[in-house]
């Protein structure tokens, strides 16, 4: 297998990190997660925009290599062809350049990218529960991947140890914020329901394809801080993420109803 250091091609087992490392240290910088499929990398204007969104947050400069939706597409797609994936899920980090402290050296962005298989999961999560042990946090950076990413190491292990399909993360105010690797969506009375980025949710690109799509079907959209007890009075639930959209059967001990398939193909 082959990664891209830089913009350089180099064999995965050859690669070695040069220090100093400032992602290492101080996790001074994010990651995207991306699928090229058919030719196409999918939704790299979103992508994009968020890159571009947290690179000015953490006063970074994008490389030249990934700074325009173009670019980002070639970039990649020549990644995931050199690995011979028609079907490739892709993972680029970004830090910034330079060692010293906690004092920015630089703005220039070193990255790395890889490329391993994509196959989409879309099978329906059978049940889901509420975080117990860690709470979504709102910051500056919590739009972007990255910077908060221990959430959902903790969140992802809960779910692990109590035997759970899905675990959906509230704040400390106790609004839902998100699943543990996606955005989370609900039906109400013929509305759609999401919780907005002040919950400490990050701006999934395939949140904001599901908001368009919904819209342009003229479905009425809800973005806001919602209770727990919302959430569980919906008529159908589903999480969306680059990945996948995946019907929510069950969350705690509340069952919903199938999605209508029209509806669900429409706006996802």
């Amino acid at each position: 297998m082959f990664l891209l250091h830089n913009g350089h091609l180099v064999a995965a087992e050859s690669f070695a990190l040069p220090m100093p490392n400032r992602g290492l240290a101080f996790g001074d910088g994010f990651f995207e997660t991306l699928v090229f499929t058919e030719n196409c990398l999918r939704y790299a204007a979103d992508h994009l925009a968020r890159m571009q969104q947290a690179a000015a947050a953490l006063h970074l400069t994008l490389p030249a290599a990934l700074a325009t939706p173009r670019a980002l597409s070639a970039t990649l797609g020549a990644l995931a062809t050199a690995n011979g994936l028609p079907a490739a899920r892709l993972r680029l980090q970004l830090w910034r350049g330079g060692g010293g402290r906690y004092t920015p050296p630089t703005a220039a962005a070193e990255w790395l990218a890889t490329a391993e298989p994509f196959a989409p999961d879309e099978t329906p999560i059978t049940q889901a529960g509420f975080a117990q042990e860690t709470q979504s946090q709102f910051s500056p950076l919590s739009f972007c991947k990255g910077p908060q990413a221990w959430l959902y190491v903790r969140a992802a292990h809960e779910r692990q140890q109590r035997g759970l399909d899905e675990i959906i993360l509230c704040n400390a105010a106790g609004h839902v914020a998100e699943a543990g690797a996606a955005a989370i969506f609900w039906l109400k009375n013929g509305v759609l329901f999401t919780p907005s980025l002040a919950s400490g949710c990050v701006a999934g690109v395939r949140r904001a394809q599901v908001l368009r799509a919904a819209q342009a079907q003229g479905l009425a959209c809800q973005e806001g801080l919602f209770a727990p007890e919302e959430l569980l009075a919906a008529d159908a639930v589903f999480t969306a993420n680059v990945a996948a959209v995946r019907a929510v059967h069950k969350i705690q001990l509340i069952n919903f109803t199938p999605l209508n398939e029209t509806l669900f193909q429409t706006i996802t």
